[in-house]
């Protein structure tokens, strides 16, 4: 076999290594590639949504009550034994004619053995002074009889002369003081009858006390002071009652309105004929109302936390017919808006998309593929959107919930379908 030459060989081996060298180089640049590309920041995935105008409506949201509007709380009119009433809340009454109550006389109470005691010393003294005036209901007879003999006898010797008319006189005016005494030792002896019968009514007790007599001779009636329906029995069994007492709630479920106790700082916003929406109470539809009258003093409450609030009562009318509210009745809890303010073409911005930074409120604009921090003015919020007065144009893009990913000129990509605000 021929021998080659020997610049061939040397030409085939750096042809070789040149092929090698080149194929370490593009392997080399290859794994810088996908090293740098591996650096390169992710996009944050983040939901958008595109600012533009609409209605936006600042409320007052707060839990209350029904009441109605002109309450009666029947009480007692004397102290007594209540009678167990016949009548149960929703029962019909009528005005001036519904007994709602009967009261009767209570029984005594008990004597302790030093009232007994003075009690019983009464009665002893007392029959003493009836024996005292009964011996001079004697005595004055017995002086009477006496004036009224010598009265005649004097009256004898005067028509004979025998005597002088002086005598006489003077025995016509013993008669007559005679008389006299009589009826004040009678009248005496009446007052120390009646002096006995007092004390002895006062050891009448529990145990000995007679029956009461028939209802209409000796019982009080207390009758309904309206017509409408009895909302609460507040005395339900048969007890002895104070005068003063309150025994029952009395009003027309139909004429109702609602009552709420809003922060000072929220009642302030609130004017006469705003317009509300009651919710709650189980209601199919909401119902509509107007703001009647905000209280202008107000009043501390303390919260569940403890802590010390100034309320203001504030008044509503339902629009609505009372049909349309049958359901409703005297202190049913419900929940209301009332309409603070409201603009129907409002810039709007969502509040998740707001954040703080620094004293003034920013977002994260879209420009191109990548968040923009943008300091924006914030006027009226409600729980979803903000009105921006300025920082914000309609069309511009945000990003709703920022997380600490996202920040300054950081490349971020949409979710979700975006929404329009």
């Amino acid at each position: 076999m021929p021998e080659l030459p020997a610049h061939s060989s040397l030409a085939t081996a750096l042809g070789a290594l040149s092929r090698r060298h080149l194929a370490a180089g593009g392997g080399a640049l290859l794994l810088l590639a996908m090293l740098a590309w591996a650096l390169i920041p992710a996009a944050v995935q983040v939901d958008l949504a595109t600012i533009g105008k609409g209605s936006l409506q600042v409320t007052v949201d707060e839990e209350g009550k029904t009441r109605v509007k002109t309450l009666f709380v029947v009480s007692a009119p004397v102290t007594g034994k209540l009678r167990r009433s016949l009548l149960d809340p929703g029962d019909q009454v009528v005005a001036n004619e519904t007994v709602i109550a009967v009261i009767e006389p209570a029984v005594p109470g008990f004597l302790d053995v030093r009232t007994r005691q003075e009690a019983e010393a009464q009665v002893s003294a007392a029959r003493a002074a009836i024996e005292l005036a009964e011996a001079e209901v004697r005595q004055s007879e017995a002086e009477l009889g006496w004036a009224l003999s010598e009265m005649t006898r004097q009256k004898t010797l005067a028509q004979t002369n025998a005597t002088s008319a002086r005598a006489y006189e003077r025995a016509r005016l013993d008669h007559a003081k005679q008389i006299a005494a009589m009826a004040r030792a009678k009248a005496n002896l009446q007052v120390r009858t009646a002096e006995l019968a007092t004390a002895t009514a006062h050891l009448i007790g529990p145990e000995t006390a007679v029956a009461s007599t028939a209802a209409g001779s000796c019982c009080v009636e207390v009758r309904s002071p309206q017509s409408g329906k009895v909302l609460r029995e507040l005395q339900e069994s048969e007890r002895v009652v104070i005068a003063g007492t309150p025994l029952f709630e009395i009003g027309d479920p139909t004429d109702i309105d609602i009552v709420l106790e809003l922060l000072s700082t929220d009642a302030v916003t609130i004017t006469p004929g705003a317009a509300a929406r009651i919710e709650g109470a189980g209601l199919a539809e909401p119902l509509t109302a107007r703001v009647r009258r905000v209280e202008p003093a107000g009043f501390t409450k303390v919260s569940a936390l403890g802590i010390e609030e100034q309320r203001v009562k504030t008044f509503l009318d339902l629009d609505q017919p009372a049909v349309a509210r049958a359901r409703l009745g005297h202190d049913y809890r419900v929940f209301a808006r009332i309409t603070a303010w409201s603009r129907e073409d409002a810039l709007r911005v969502p509040l998740s998309a707001l954040f703080r930074n620094g004293a003034s409120w920013s977002v994260f604009k879209i420009g191109g593929s990548r968040a923009v921090l943008t300091g924006i003015d914030v006027g009226r919020r409600n729980p979803e959107y903000a009105e921006v007065l300025g920082g914000l144009s309609p069309g511009d893009r945000v990003v709703l919930h920022p997380s600490d990913r996202v920040k300054q000129g950081a490349r971020v990509r949409q979710i979700t379908a975006e929404t329009t605000r």
